[in-house]
């Protein structure tokens, strides 16, 4: 090698210190492994079959990302093994604890767990980030398991963001720069990971890194302070999928946005997949530059809502499926017509209705749902106003407006004007006199006349009546309560 060649291969080791670590360094990467670059190839030599499937299989993207950083360009890498190389050292340093005849470590896994994690936490600069998603990222290549699109559930209110994000996996380039923006807990990041995930599956964007805007800020101010700039921006400016998540959090900070609006140029120009995330649409961040959000509003930018019940429905399937609970179809319908808000709460009901069961001794049933998920729902979702009610009721039953305020008596009207009452009383904080003052100047005891007979009807199996059928009342309830969560 050429004195040139030598100085690359030292930062080459040096990259690969930084990124996984000393310990893991030390024990794949000290003495048994020889790295040679020609200009053009990287060779890594090591000592046995066992290391080179090893270290191929679990620290090729490290070594590439490795490259990249030292040289500013991918290399060709060739792994072979060279016996003459010394074996691992058994000097008792963590996680060295390796089997002289083999050259196997025993306790490798479990070390790499512990690194892994260490890693994850340094990555937000020591601060310790209130939620765990981006502490344990590691810059996009944390030990964690990212989510896929095979998790993803699709439906009316994420279709163009789905759509739009299997594109730039697919075609990296295509569709660029790409914002997804919505609310909390809709399944931006999911869809951001999904998308990650796909690109290093299919290797079509070289070198893709996933970070959340704060970790783009604190590595940008570490570089500044450390001046280490060149080596910051040959990082983010020689990739082929750049993606960053929570961009509102930018908001403010004048120097990064200009540094991020000179990357996003760059990888424009070179024809580079960008993809943001963000809690509003850029034209509502005031404080981000207005050069960032025309550079922005240039791509494509999806709105996601909130699910709908379909959707939601689908959540709760999924999200049972991973917990491996055995959670009846009425359940399901039960949680997606209750829990109205975001994914998370679907997640935090199974959570609750698995402890639940357990602790009871009891399978999941809708009385066990009921009981266990009554605070939840009482604390979830928008209010419900008798106005609502009454919309629900009359569209459920085909009836006309403002028929559950009139004095007919016949059961077409009176069945469900009762059931309506029944629903207000559960849905709402509404009195006795405000209910039956709304459905048709009625009087108190009224009120609770009817909330009566629909208890009998529950209670007995009995019908609900219309005009034309007659309906079971949990399946009239289930109706009415799911086009009230349809809003």
């Amino acid at each position: 090698m050429t004195t040139d060649d030598k100085d690359i291969v030292s930062a080459l080791r040096a990259a690969l210190v930084d990124k996984v670590g000393e310990d893991r360094y030390e024990l794949w990467f000290g003495p048994g492994v020889q790295l040679d670059f020609d200009g053009r190839r990287l060779t890594i030599g090591v000592p046995s079959q066992f290391f080179l499937d090893w270290i191929r299989s679990n620290f090729r993207r490290e070594i590439e990302e490795a490259c990249f950083e030292a040289l500013g360009t991918a290399a060709e890498l060739t792994f072979r093994v060279k016996p003459a190389l010394p074996g691992p050292q058994t000097d008792g340093k963590p996680g060295n604890d390796s089997s002289p005849a083999t050259g196997r470590p025993r306790q490798a896994a479990a070390a790499f767990r512990v690194v892994g994690d260490e890693r994850g936490n340094e990555a937000d600069g020591g601060k310790g980030e209130s939620n765990s998603k981006a502490a344990n990222r590691s810059n996009g290549f944390g030990s964690r398991r990212f989510n896929s699109f095979d998790t993803y559930v699709q439906g009316c209110p994420n279709e163009l963001a789905v759509t739009s994000a299997r594109i730039a996996a697919r075609d990296p380039g295509d569709l660029t720069p790409l914002l997804i923006h919505g609310p909390t807990g809709v399944g931006k990041t999911h869809l951001l990971e999904g998308i990650w995930s796909a690109a290093r599956k299919s290797r079509r964007a070289t070198a893709p890194i996933y970070l959340s805007a704060e970790q783009f800020t604190t590595q940008f101010l570490d570089a500044l302070r450390g001046s280490g700039l060149p080596s910051f921006r040959r990082k983010y400016r020689g990739v082929g999928l750049l993606i960053i998540d929570d961009l509102q959090f930018l908001a403010g900070k004048r120097a990064t946005q200009v540094e991020l609006l000179h990357t996003i140029d760059t990888l424009l120009r070179q024809r580079c997949q960008l993809v943001f995330s963000a809690d509003r649409h850029p034209a509502e961040l005031a404080e981000l530059a207005p050069e960032l959000i025309t550079r922005l509003e240039s791509g494509m930018i999806c709105r996601i809502e909130r699910p709908d019940y379909a959707t939601r429905l689908g959540i709760a399937a999924q999200m049972a499926r991973r917990l491996r609970l055995r959670v009846p179809s009425d359940v399901r319908e039960f949680i997606a017509t209750r829990l109205t808000s975001h994914a998370r709460e679907i997640s935090g009901a199974l959570c609750r209705l698995q402890a639940t069961a357990e602790s009871l001794g009891r399978p999941i049933s809708l009385s066990l749902a009921e009981d266990a998920l009554a605070e939840m729902i009482r604390n979830s979702g928008r209010p419900v106003r008798l106005g609502d009610i009454e919309r629900a009721v009359c569209e459920v039953f085909g009836l006309e407006s403002q028929s559950l305020h009139s004095s007919r008596k016949t059961k077409s009207v009176s069945h469900p004007r009762m059931l309506a009452m029944w629903l207000a009383r559960k849905h709402t904080r509404a009195a006795l006199s405000e209910i039956g003052q709304y459905f048709g100047r009625r009087s108190h005891s009224t009120v609770i006349s009817a909330q009566k007979r629909v208890d009998d009807w529950m209670a007995s199996g009995k019908s609900l009546e219309t005009a034309d059928r007659s309906w079971d009342v949990d399946e009239a309830i289930r109706r009415v309560e799911r086009q009230l969560a349809a809003g």
